[in-house]
């Protein structure tokens, strides 16, 4: 097993919303996820795409216990009224579009995996990071981790700071153990 360093990160909140993202409406999930993977990204890369020899061995992992809840909640209240649910809800309503996204944009080549915590969210990120550092599976791995303010998850709402919450980790191969 090796140990793996941290190349670059970016935090959110900042004090301002988001970038819009185009074609990605009613929820803050995906300008959010995009937000901080591009300044991450960009941090340690320049400006995208990444150049095609670290490119294409980058592996994207993002890492939320809600997804997109607003979206998801936004779907759930059209479908109970019986509300027409606009196209772009469909793509949007999985996590896993926005990282195509960003993987497109940055042109990431390597495996894009999204996971549901069962532990600390940086560490479950981190630990699937290593593993696909270990498995020869990428050489660099973004971790994405974010979470929605004040969303309801089984009837209770979550508990927090009310913030929207997004931090992206850049990491690679360190040092041996």
């Amino acid at each position: 097993m090796t140990d793996i360093s941290e190349l670059a990160t970016f935090s959110w909140p900042t004090g301002r919303a988001p970038t819009p993202l185009p074609g990605f409406v009613v929820s803050s999930f995906s300008p959010l996820v995009a937000e901080v993977a591009n300044r991450c990204l960009a941090a340690r890369h320049g400006n995208p795409p990444a150049a095609e020899e670290v490119g294409r061995r980058t592996a994207l992992v993002l890492v939320t216990g809600s997804g997109d809840a607003e979206s998801a909640a936004h779907v759930a209240r059209a479908v109970d009224t019986g509300a027409r649910i606009g196209p772009l809800q469909f793509f949007q309503s999985v996590p896993n579009s926005v990282a195509g996204h960003i993987a497109t944009e940055w042109g990431l080549g390597g495996p894009v995996v999204c996971l549901c915590p069962t532990g600390d969210p940086r560490a479950d990120g981190l630990a699937q990071a290593q593993l696909l550092i270990d498995d020869g599976d990428a050489d660099e791995v973004l971790v994405v981790l974010v979470e929605q303010a004040g969303v309801e998850q089984a009837g209770v709402e979550r508990a927090g700071t009310g913030e929207e919450s997004a931090e992206a980790v850049l990491v690679s191969k360190g040092e041996s153990r």
